[in-house]
């Protein structure tokens, strides 16, 4: 009987714990499940703010990544502009250079064809006023005429030529030189050919050559050259010689200035051209 009551005790007991922990543990359950949403709920939220940061981010990210290829474009854009304006302002420069060397040619072209045509001018004259003088002055090689009185003219008309060996010639005179393919000796004032010193000489004149200066023959006949030139009446060339174009030029300097016509070089003569 006992053992029955105690039985039935328990049993009641039991019965009233699984009635007490039924609602309690259906509390913590959805307790559990409440904070389950809640932590769920705070992740997503969590989450969705990384979202939303994120694409914050890749805006910004592409904001800037346009901004910079915008800005290399227009860089581009400038450089190529730049470029094209270098290009345009260094073919105007190119172009100018060009014109002003061609025009500076062009005008040294011209100064130079009017100043050989100038020369060729002068040269022409010249050489028609030497023509016509040689034409109308005859070269005289005979001096024994009335024109040729005075002291001025005595050695021109005193003159013959003489031949003599060398030893004649040093025991007579203490200059003698050679020159111009010959030899001359100084006598009074004067040169005059050495005929016969040597075998083989060359004399272009036969003929008294007044000196001054102590200059040889040929240094004397060299200046009057020079000087004809300067004055119109010689165009040939500078070589010391007495030539037919050298003596006819003398004649005419001598007509043109009314003095004795010996084409030769004589004191006067020297005296009208300054040179003594």
């Amino acid at each position: 009987m006992k053992r029955i009551a105690f039985l039935t005790c328990v049993g009641s007991l039991a019965l009233v714990l699984t009635t007490w922990s039924a609602p309690s543990k259906t509390a913590h359950k959805s307790a559990k499940k409440a904070r389950g949403a809640a932590t769920v709920q705070t992740v997503s939220a969590k989450g969705g703010g990384h979202v939303v940061s994120h694409a914050r981010t890749m805006r910004a990210s592409r904001g800037v990544s346009a901004a910079r290829v915008r800005s290399t474009r227009t860089t581009t854009a400038s450089e190529r502009i730049g470029a094209r304006r270098n290009v345009t302002v260094n073919r105007e420069r190119n172009i100018s250079r060009a014109s002003t060397l061609r025009s500076s040619r062009v005008e040294a072209a011209r100064v130079r064809s009017a100043r050989t045509a100038t020369a060729n001018a002068r040269i022409a004259a010249r050489n028609n006023v030497v023509a016509s003088r040689q034409r109308n002055v005859r070269i005289v090689n005979n001096w024994r005429s009335d024109r040729f009185r005075g002291q001025n003219y005595a050695a021109f008309r005193d003159y013959r030529r003489q031949w003599h060996d060398r030893t004649w010639w040093r025991n007579h005179y203490s200059r003698i030189i050679f020159v111009s393919g010959g030899w001359w000796y100084w006598n009074a004032g004067y040169w005059y050919p050495a005929w016969g010193y040597a075998s083989g000489a060359y004399y272009p004149y036969d003929g008294p050559i007044y000196g001054y200066g102590d200059l040889t023959p040929d240094q004397v006949i060299i200046n009057v050259q020079i000087q004809l030139q300067r004055d119109g009446y010689y165009a040939g060339t500078v070589d010391g010689l007495l030539g037919p174009q050298t003596r006819g030029a003398i004649a005419a300097f001598q007509a043109d200035h009314g003095l004795a016509i010996t084409s030769a070089v004589d004191q006067p003569t020297l005296t009208t051209l300054g040179l003594t």
